[in-house]
């Protein structure tokens, strides 16, 4: 065998993230969650809770509080009630919260990572390498812009209070993006993170306390599709911010029409890859590779189609050298830093309450 077969034929040994300090914080937790609001933790009015697992072993890793209505009010009032002291706060000053956030996210990035894992089963690499990362510039982006604010936009006034809907496919990046820019504008937020992934919001809350960030600005109510339904439907919410599912944005849609709520709805969709004749086929299989399997596929924008207008003679080149990376992806367990893939994560699931 000749080096360059060696080298395609190397296999690499297990190289497992260390799961000990998420563990540990779940364990300080005693692995049970209320809801935070107006800065603390809050035990659920109805006293339910549900459990969050680890998708890729069924492990339970937590109780996590089952918000209801009457816990959704509480969180808008508490919203409510610090809206006029953080608007009345100058920009510069939003955007030294904002900068704390950001580097808290980096000072714990990989007890988040590890807990993004845990919760969701996505693989270790694209927790640590890519989402957590993202956290943490996503808040220093927007610190910036919270001190440009006045001179960028001085006509523009913040909307409220802030109702946020995430879902589970990339939780603590999709509340970066939704509470950044709310919070650097002059908002108060009310999130509801997915039933399946609310770890990484808890921990979040955490970090907002930690960094003394005024009660009430940040506050997360943890629940299933009724507990957002009840957040949309709260007559005192200024807008609703909601990313998952068209079936669900559809019914957000006209759930707010007759009222005075705007709303941003980033929903599910399909994206083509278009090969022309003149392609390096190299460089577009790769593209279609990472472009369909990055996060499992469960990306809105992922790859999902291709359009392949090589001519007749070539016609099937593209499908015949995407087999051998498909093949050759890697699918282990999540915490092993060489899985490219988890397919025991939460494909399958498309419900983004």
């Amino acid at each position: 065998m000749s080096i360059a077969e060696k080298f395609v034929a190397m296999e690499y040994g297990p190289a497992p993230e260390d799961s000990k300090d998420a563990l540990a914080w779940l364990d300080h937790h005693q692995r049970r969650f209320g809801h935070f609001m107006h800065g603390a933790w809050v035990k659920p009015s109805a006293g339910a809770y549900f459990d969050t697992a680890d998708p890729s072993t069924g492990e339970k890793l937590a109780s996590v509080a089952q918000g209801s209505a009457a816990d959704i009010d509480a969180a808008v009032k508490a919203a409510r009630a610090a809206l006029p002291k953080w608007q009345a706060l100058t920009p510069h000053v939003r955007a030294r919260y904002l900068y704390a956030l950001a580097r808290q996210v980096q000072k714990h990035s990989r007890r988040l990572a590890v807990l993004e894992t845990m919760d969701n089963g996505k693989p270790i690499r694209e927790s640590r390498d890519i989402d957590i990362p993202l956290v943490a510039r996503h808040f220093y982006y927007h610190a910036g812009w919270a001190q440009l604010l006045l001179q960028e936009f001085p006509d523009y006034t913040a909307c409220g209070v802030v109702g946020q809907i995430i879902p589970w496919n990339f939780p603590l990046l999709m509340l970066a993006w939704k509470i950044a820019p709310a919070l650097a504008t002059g908002n108060t937020v009310v999130l509801k993170p997915a039933e399946f992934t609310p770890l990484t919001a808890l921990a979040f809350a955490e970090i907002c306390h930690e960094i003394g960030l005024p009660a009430g600005v940040v506050n997360i109510v943890t629940g299933d599709g009724s507990t957002g339904e009840a957040l949309v439907k709260h007559p005192d919410v200024d807008k609703i911010a909601f990313t998952g599912s068209t079936e669900v944005g559809r019914a957000i849609r006209s759930s707010t029409a007759q009222s005075h709520k705007r709303l941003s709805l980033e929903l599910g969709g399909k994206s083509p890859f278009i090969v022309f004749e003149d392609a390096d086929l190299d460089s577009a299989v790769e593209g279609l590779v990472d472009g369909i399997w990055l996060n499992q596929g469960q990306v809105c924008c992922a790859g999902s189609r291709l359009l392949n207008l090589l001519a007749a003679s070539n016609g099937n080149a593209i499908a015949r050298a995407l087999l051998p990376s498909d093949s050759a992806q890697q699918c282990s367990s999540h915490f092993d830093r060489r899985t490219a893939s988890n397919f025991r994560s939460r494909a399958g699931s498309d419900d983004f309450p």
